[in-house]
């Protein structure tokens, strides 16, 4: 914010353009010499100090003259100026405050009717330095409107002084007539006065100033007159608040010079860190709300807020967009009719509305939505089967080794040569390649909601250590190129929720087929590849048809009925953290024994496929005189013979059986770690079910 335009320094130093004439110290004058002192009020005021002691103690007049002589020195301390014998005293270490003193020899009775009159004629000072002091740049706009209504109604009070003093010099006011006169402007002046000290010493600006408005004027509820007044105060003050709050709700501009809305904008967040920071606040923090906020606005802040938030969104895509007025439309003020409340609510509703809308139809945030799920989430495998055919190669690699660029280009001719040519999003999917695995990955991310802290991931991974070193095929993953405004409900954040389902789907994938392609005769390893065939479909039946797909339907269902860009975000939002407490992803403990037992599946494949190969065969004698089927029918021998033999081997029956126990007691363990869970987590039956089938068939 840009600081405030200084006042100049005339208005300060020539008291007469100020008012502050009245209030200047006389010591340092009376200190002078008579030659040498300075013309100033003193002259005037004081009979120019020539004159002999008996003139100057109205005491030695007569009372009538006494009465005459204290109506026109109240005449002037009613607009602030010191008489000849009320003088004005100002009080040390508050600003503002001045004490009017009479002089001791005036008879008693006229010194009680005029100290009757003192405080309407301290008040008008303590109000009137409040309009000059508030007047500057630096006091805000809604102070500068209060001032401004303090002036006009000073004005009026001055008018009232004027009529007085014509009455004075017509000879038809009396002390008694004055006071009765003033009768009515003593109360509302005495109410702005209190409400000025209260800002001055509280140093109030903005919202604090219109709160402190409304608390006077609920608080003069007795005196119908006064909280009228008050109210109209607050009418003015709040005109200038009413214009920042009309451009914000109707514009989606902040328009406060002076630091008093009630909403700030965090300029150093860019919308580009939605795609970029896991942890990016843009939505949250770029707009926020301040501490001090009006209390008639408490209950709508949230609203007010999220309106030109909208509106920011659509300017920011360069589409035009401005809530429609009319004259019912405008914010008035904030009466007791809450029309205010029915403006806000019609703007929230137009931003709201216009916005969702443009996510809808110009973005397609259903179709990317759809795109996620039919990539991300596998909804869609003939590309990824033919990709990880293509790719095997570059994907056994250790990750550092491998190249990304590599992998892109075979992650497009896996998308150009399958179904998914057909879908225009296709092109926004990228690939990359992890540094570690999915345990680790998990407890690096502080913010997920696991059910147990995430340490117990670091020692559960420590504690079980992976068979297998780490290669691409565990730390592949896809990608996806999000564009604002999409990147509101698709962030960084949501893309990494999407990735960690997505690295979990895969490798149970990869898994099945190494089990899979193995299919040997040998008896105990086709028993042994059936337990773990049926235990690996069935973890991917369940995080496909019992999780991801039901819950990605009710969420397409939500997504119809939502009737704001926030509700979008939570929907979908409550859709990841769901999927991802379902898929085990936030059950540690489940989560460790299921990677265990694929590892085990993946090291049985890699073994048997290396034991095999390496059994001596005894080499056949060529008796065939036909060349084209020798190379064929010569494999499928060999094969068979490499077959028998396994299944006669001891070190291959031993490694099999090795196999089998360690696979059957990690199964066995899993089921009553599932049976107890299940109970606090009822989605985990039907997983449970799935693996005590495995179970029952050993």
């Amino acid at each position: 914010m840009d600081p405030a335009p200084a006042t100049p320094r005339w208005n300060l130093e020539r008291p007469y353009l100020t008012g502050r004439f009245h209030q200047e110290a006389k010591v340092a004058a009376a200190a002078q010499g008579a030659g040498s002192k300075p013309y100033s009020l003193d002259s005037f005021s004081r009979g120019g100090g020539g004159g002999g002691g008996a003139e100057s103690v109205i005491g030695s007049y007569a009372v009538s003259v006494q009465e005459l002589l204290v109506i026109d020195d109240l005449l002037s301390a009613l607009v602030g100026i010191e008489g000849r014998y009320i003088s004005i005293k100002r009080v040390r270490g508050k600003e503002g405050y001045v004490v009017f003193q009479i002089d001791s020899s005036m008879d008693l009775a006229l010194q009680e009717l005029t100290r009757r009159i003192f405080p309407l004629c301290e008040d008008f000072v303590l109000v009137y330095h409040f309009v000059e002091s508030r007047s500057h740049f630096k006091s805000g706009l809604v102070n500068h409107a209060l001032a401004a209504a303090l002036r006009a109604f000073l004005l009026d009070y001055q008018a009232m002084v004027a009529q007085l003093e014509h009455q004075f010099r017509l000879g038809r006011l009396s002390v008694q007539g004055l006071w009765f006169f003033c009768q009515r402007m003593m109360s509302s002046l005495n109410a702005l006065a209190v409400l000025v000290e209260k800002a001055i010493s509280n140093n109030t600006s903005g919202s604090a100033t219109l709160n402190l408005l409304q608390s006077q004027a609920k608080a003069m509820a007795g005196d119908s007159a006064v909280r009228s007044l008050l109210e109209k105060m607050t009418e003015c003050a709040s005109a200038a608040y009413l214009r920042m709050l009309e451009r914000w709700v109707y514009e989606g501009v902040i328009d406060d010079p002076y630091g008093e809305f009630f909403i700030a904008e965090n300029k150093s967040l860019q919308k580009e860190s939605l795609t970029q920071d896991y942890d990016a606040k843009y939505w949250q923090q770029r707009y926020s709300l301040k501490d001090g906020i009006p209390s008639f606005l408490t209950n709508v802040a949230a609203t007010i807020l999220t309106t030109g938030k909208y509106l920011n969104v659509m300017r920011e895509c360069e589409y035009t967009v401005q809530v429609p007025l009319s004259e019912s439309s405008k914010l008035m003020g904030f009466g007791s009719n809450h029309q205010y409340l029915e403006c806000i609510k019609s703007a929230y509703d137009f931003a709201s509305g216009e916005l969702l809308t443009l996510m809808k139809d110009k973005y397609d945030l259903i179709g990317k939505l759809r795109s996620l799920k039919r990539y991300l989430l596998l909804d869609q495998g003939d590309f990824l089967v033919h990709f990880m055919d293509i790719a095997r190669e570059e994907l056994t690699k250790k990750p550092e080794e491998i190249s990304v660029e590599k992998l892109q280009s075979l992650v497009d001719i896996a998308l150009r040569s399958t179904a998914a040519a057909s879908d225009p999003s296709h092109e926004d999917l990228t690939c990359c390649v992890e540094r570690s695995s999915l345990l680790k990955k998990l407890s690096t991310l502080k913010d997920l909601d696991c059910a147990y802290p995430s340490d117990k991931l670091v020692a559960a991974d420590v504690d079980h250590p992976m068979p297998l070193s780490v290669t691409g095929l565990e730390t592949f993953c896809l990608s996806y190129k999000v564009q604002w405004p999409l990147s509101l409900v698709i962030s960084r954040k949501a893309l990494t929720k999407y990735q960690l389902i997505f690295r979990l789907l895969f490798h149970c994938k990869h898994g099945f087929r190494s089990v899979k392609i193995l299919g040997t005769p040998v008896l105990r390893s086709s028993i042994l590849c059936r337990s773990m065939l049926k235990f690996v479909n069935s973890l991917l039946h369940y995080l496909t048809f019992e999780v991801l797909e039901p819950n990605w339907h009710l969420m397409h269902d939500r997504l119809q009925t939502a009737r704001s860009i926030d509700e979008v975000i939570q929907i979908h939002d409550f859709f990841l953290q769901k999927c991802l407490k379902e898929c085990l992803l936030l059950l540690p403990e489940l989560l460790v024994k299921i990677e265990k037992l694929k590892a085990l599946c993946l090291q049985y494949a890699t073994s048997i496929q290396l034991l095999i190969p390496s059994i001596d065969v005894a080499k056949p004698e060529n008796t065939s005189k036909s060349r084209m089927p020798r190379s064929k029918i010569k494999e499928t021998k060999n094969r068979g013979q490499q077959l028998k033999l396994a299944s006669e081997n001891v070190v291959m029956s031993e490694s099999i059986l090795k196999f089998e126990a360690e696979f059957n007691s990690e199964l066995q363990s899993l089921i009553p770690t599932l049976s107890n869970s299940s109970q606090a987590e009822p989605y985990l039956t039907h997983l449970g079910q799935c693996i005590l089938g495995v179970g029952v068939d050993q």
